[in-house]
Formats: C-alpha cells, structure tokens, sequence
C-alpha cells in the first residue's frame, strides 16, 4: 500500500526533461537580453537615459540694431520671453495640450499643427509656441510648473520698430520663418524662429540675424532645472548704419502726412538716400509677433494697399516730369533744333485727332520755345518734339537715364517701371507702334510708367551732366554702381536753367516751392489715371483723380539733394499738391547743413498755420495716419489728354 503511495507521486522522466529544457531556455534568454541591454546596447540607452533629464534650451541671439547716419537708433530690440513646449515625452505632452491651450489661449488645432510641423525634429529639441509670452502666461507657467512640466520660458530680444509707420516700408519687419526659408537656411533656421521678411531687415537679414546658444541643463522628475552642464552663447546679429537721416526722415513722414503717396530725397552725388517715406504705411510692431490671420487677410485686401512700398513699386506715369527726358533727347540730337518753337493755343491736331494741353479752355501759352515750354510745361511744344524725335529716340534716351529698370537700390522687391518703345509693342502686343502712341509717351503719359527713386535718380543725374549713382540704404558699402551717360555741357546747363525757371521765374508751375536763399530747381507733373473722357462717363470718383509729382532739387548745378514726391489721386497739378513736401524736405535739409537746431526750423510762409506742411510741425513725432479713402494703384493703360 505505501508502496503503492510513492510510486504515484513520481513524475515521469520525459516530462522532467522537457521542464528541465524549458527552465534552461528561459535562464538563457534571460542572459541574452541581460547582456543585450548591459553590453550591445549600453551605449544608446545611457544615450536615452541622458537625454531623460538633460534638457537642450535655445538661447536666442539678439537682432543687431537699425542706426541712422548720425548714429541714433532707428530700429531696435525689446526684452520678452517665449514659451517653448519640450517634446522629450510626446504622450506627456499629448495630454497636457487641452491645459496649455485653455491656458495660453492657443487654439488646440494650433498646437497640434505646429507639433506635426515640428515631427522630424529631434525630440529633445524644444519648439516656441508662443513667441511674446504676456503677463498673464508667464504667471500661468510659473504657477503649474508642477501640474505642466513640458513648458518652459526664454528670455529673447523682440523687435521693436518705430511708433505710427516710421521707415516702415524701408526697415521692412520680421516674421516667423516660411517652410521655404527653412529649407533654404541650410539647417539655420528652424520652425518657430523669426528672420526678415521685407525691407532692410530682409536684404541684410544675415548679417542682422546673429547665431543662436544652447544650455544644456539638468532637470528633475517635474522638469526644474537643478544643474547646468554647458552653455554655447548666443552670437549678436551685428548692427548696420544707414544713410537715412532721422531728421529728414521726421520732415518726410509728417509732410506728406495722411495722403497716400510716397517721397523720396537722396544725395545723388553718393547715391545715400536720406529719407524714403510711403504712406499709408503699415506698423512693423505687429508682425514682431505672429500676426493673426484675420490682421494679415486685412492688410491684403485694403485697398489703399499699405504693405506697397510706393516710393519703390508705384509704377505709373510720371506725367509732364518726363519732360525732361524729351527736352534732353531734343538738344542731344538737335532734332528738333534748340531754335524749334511753336504756337500753342491749348491744343494740336495730329493724324485728325486733338491732343489738348493743360491749360485748354483757360488760356494758351502762344508762341512757345524750350526754356518756357519748360517752365511753363506746355503740352504742345513737346508733342511736337515728341513727333520730330519719335519713340525709339525717346525710349534710347529715357532707358540711358534709367527709366524701365530697376535702380538696384538695396531693398528686395523693386519694380523696373516700362519705357515703351516699337520693338516692346511688337513683343508683347504682336503690332506696331502707332506714330500717335508718341505724342502721350512725349509728355509722361501713355504706357511709360516710373517710381518715385527712379525720376529722383534722373533728375539728380542729368543734374550732374549724366552720372547716375545706384542709390542705397546702406552707409559705407563696399561698393556703389554707378551708370554714366555723358550729356554735354550746353544741354546740361540749358536744362538746369529751365529747371531753376519753374521754380524761381515768372510764370513757373512751382513758384511756390520757391525759397530764399537757395537754388531750388525741379519739375511738376500732373498724370491721369484715366482719360477724361471715360472718367466724365463713369462720374466723379477720388480714385480716377489725377496722380501729383515734383521732383526737385538744390543747387542748380551738381545738386546736393534732389526730392522726388508723388501724391496719389490728388486732383490737383504737382507744383501745387507736390511741390511742397519738396520744400519742406529742402528747407530741413539747408537748416540742418547751417547747424540750425531742430526748434528754429520755419516755414518761409509766415501766414502759414503750423502743422500745413511746415517743417517745424513735421520733425514732431507723427501720429498714426488715417489715410483718405483711395482706389488701388490703376493698371498701366494708353492715355492720351495730357496733364502738367
């Protein structure tokens, strides 16, 4: 029976064995990860381990400042912080977004889409959801750091532009980085970072930009630092000086105040513009920041257009300062002689059809030589020369002045304008030219389209007896182009006579721009936007007016300062609407050449009520412009009644 008893309680051999084999297996594999783990892998997970508590913070690189020639700071930098999300625990991370968004005020589609934007980033490498923390977040940070350990802050230089749209166009501003400047920064720039977008910031965005730091900390199980490991310091972006004087600046912007437009005064001994003003003008402080869609959507569609630089990018006719051009071919190819003269009533008939000039129906300029057809801008007198020339000559002579392409200034996006000629008309419109297209061309009109730096070049430059400086923003650059197109002396001092009549002699379109003292010279023009005839049909509306110019300049002969002005849809001719921001820019410009201090700045017209384009009202800090209501700038088109 006991026997019995023993015999049943024994486990056979074979199942011994197989449990015998299976505990040997287990014990193996066990090994085989043990020595995996230990050995083979040691290195990665110490790397993983590592990177558990080490945290890799930025330290962002401050932007170098904007200076004016003088030294005074134009652009500059304000302290902030930025709020970065540590994606070393993507799960963690996923579950605090819902409290990071309601506690930030980030919509949680946001976050997301920036997460997904960021996905081939190493982990460890944080990324800025918030640029400009506010109070309110810093101290929502401050007290969840605990509850929230995948938040953290940075101190960082935010930029900070001038108040109400000063230099706004020429500074340009900074934005987040495009995808397309990522992968163009060869592994620079990464997403959430800010780099120049428009203007100056852009154009020398590397060299404002710097280099950004690491830290590399020790953090505890709620994400507190408790160690510093190392620091790579940040490398400042360096500052640049421009030639923009602040003063002429303040004159400019205050000037040419709420109407849209733009002015432009350079030295075009050098090229160094000391002044560029466009308006309306949009704030470069909002886009310091992430501009919201709704601000961004707002800024394109309205149609005063303010993110166009117009001193830069208004293409359009430059009307009766295209005179210039006319009168210069006519004494170059002596075609007509410089004897030519005749009569205007107010009109002239060509091919059966009547041009007007400007003063039809109020008087007529009579018998009409160079010297008063400029003084006077008499339509008829350059129709004819116009004719006598043709548009070949025409174009030869306005393209050698640097009409139809860019001036190479130092600011991306420059437009190159259009001089027309028969071989562009047989280009793009497969026709010939029409002989009758050369009477509007002759005076400014038809499909010649300028900027305002491109006729402050030109005047400067035959000015100057044909030296055509590249203008520039930069001071002292390491080197400045220049295009010569050699004018002879009788022509150069027969047109700089003339110029000096329209502002000084009996009978000029621009007596009022006149100032003691000083040879102020220049030329009004007056363009249409659409022929009068159409603009009768369709009523009277502020955005068919007529565009204002002056471009004028001091001394008379190789000019220190040349001003170019355009008033758009002002209704009234340059001289008039124009010519006293020019003025005003001259004036400020002798005044601060005498070392007269910025409070004894006048205005030559004592009756003149301060804050009327006075000098003195202009160097006040100017407040934000409500521009007038306005059209967008009107397409080129064929125009044919000419205009002052």
């Amino acid at each position: 029976m006991s026997y019995w008893f023993r015999n049943d309680n024994r486990l056979p051999q074979g199942r011994l064995a197989v449990a015998s084999y299976i505990i040997v297996g287990m014990v193996g594999v066990l090994l085989l990860g043990f020595w995996k783990l230990q050995v083979i892998d040691a290195d990665k997970y110490s790397s993983l381990a590592e990177r558990n508590r080490v945290r890799y913070i930025p330290v962002i690189a401050p932007r170098g400042r904007m200076l004016d020639r003088d030294g005074r700071v134009l652009v500059d930098n304000r302290p902030s912080f930025s709020v970065l999300l540590l994606r070393d625990d993507l799960p963690l991370v996923e579950k605090h977004l819902p409290g990071i968004s309601d506690g930030l005020g980030i919509p949680i589609d946001d976050l997301r889409e920036q997460l997904n934007n960021t996905k081939n980033l190493p982990k460890f490498q944080p990324i800025i959801i918030k640029p400009d923390a506010s109070r309110a977040d810093i101290d929502f940070i401050e007290s969840h750091r605990a509850d929230i350990p995948v938040l953290e802050m940075i101190p960082v230089s935010r930029r900070r532009y001038r108040p109400g749209g000063f230099l706004a166009h020429a500074a340009g501003y900074v934005g987040e980085v495009s995808e397309q400047q990522i992968e163009a920064s060869n592994g620079k720039l990464r997403p959430g970072d800010f780099a120049g977008k428009t203007g100056l910031e852009r154009q020398y965005n590397d060299l404002l930009q710097g280099t950004d730091g690491m830290r590399r900390v020790v953090v505890n199980s709620i994400g507190k630092e408790v160690e510093r490991l190392s620091t790579q310091e940040a490398i400042p972006g360096k500052q640049i000086q421009l030639t923009i004087d602040e003063d002429l600046q303040q004159v400019a912007e205050q000037s040419l105040g709420a109407r849209p437009g733009a002015a432009v005064a350079l030295d075009p001994r050098t090229g160094e513009v000391l002044a560029m003003v466009s308006h309306p003008a949009l704030d470069p402080n909002d886009f310091a920041v992430r501009i919201s869609g709704d601000d961004w959507k707002s800024l394109n569609e309205d149609p005063l257009h303010p993110l166009l630089n117009r001193a830069i990018q208004a293409q359009l006719a430059p009307g009766s300062v295209f005179k210039i051009v006319t009168a210069t071919a006519m004494l170059e190819d002596k075609n007509p002689p410089e004897s030519f003269t005749t009569f205007c009533p107010g009109y002239a008939t060509f091919y059966g059809r009547q041009f007007k000039c400007w003063v039809y129906g109020k008087s007529s300029h009579g018998v009409v030589g160079l010297h008063k057809a400029i003084l006077e801008s008499c339509d008829v007198f350059f129709y004819n020369v116009g004719m006598h020339l043709g548009i070949d000559r025409l174009s030869y002579y306005a393209t050698k002045f640097g009409l139809g392409h860019r001036t190479g200034i130092d600011l991306p996006s420059e437009e190159p304008g259009l001089m027309p000629s028969a071989e562009w008309v047989e280009r793009v419109f497969h026709r010939k030219w029409y002989a009758g297209e050369t009477i509007s061309v002759s005076t400014g009109q038809g499909a010649v389209t300028t900027t305002p730096l491109q006729l402050a070049r030109m005047i400067g430059g035959i000015a100057m007896g044909g030296v055509f400086k590249q203008p520039h923003l930069l001071k002292d650059p390491p080197s400045v182009g220049e295009e010569r197109f050699a004018l002879s002396e009788p022509t150069v001092e027969k047109i700089t006579d003339a110029m000096y009549g329209v502002v000084n002699e009996a009978g000029g379109t621009a007596r009022n721009v006149m100032l003691p003292g000083i040879e102020v010279s220049g030329k009004s023009g007056t363009a249409q936007v659409i022929g009068y005839a159409t603009r009768e049909r369709m009523g009277k509306q502020k955005k068919f007016e007529d565009n204002a110019w002056f471009v004028g300049y001091a001394p008379r002969r190789n000019p220190e300062i040349v001003v170019a002005v355009l008033i758009q849809e002002s209704g009234k001719h340059g001289g008039e609407a124009a010519g006293p921001v020019v003025k005003d820019l001259i004036k400020a410009y002798y005044d601060k050449k005498n070392k007269k201090t910025q409070g004894q700045y006048t205005t030559e017209n004592k009756s003149e009520p301060p804050g009327k384009g006075s000098a003195a009202a202009a160097i006040a800090p100017r407040a934000a412009a409500k521009p007038e209501d306005s059209a967008a700038v009107m397409p080129a088109r064929a125009r044919t009644e000419p205009q002052r």
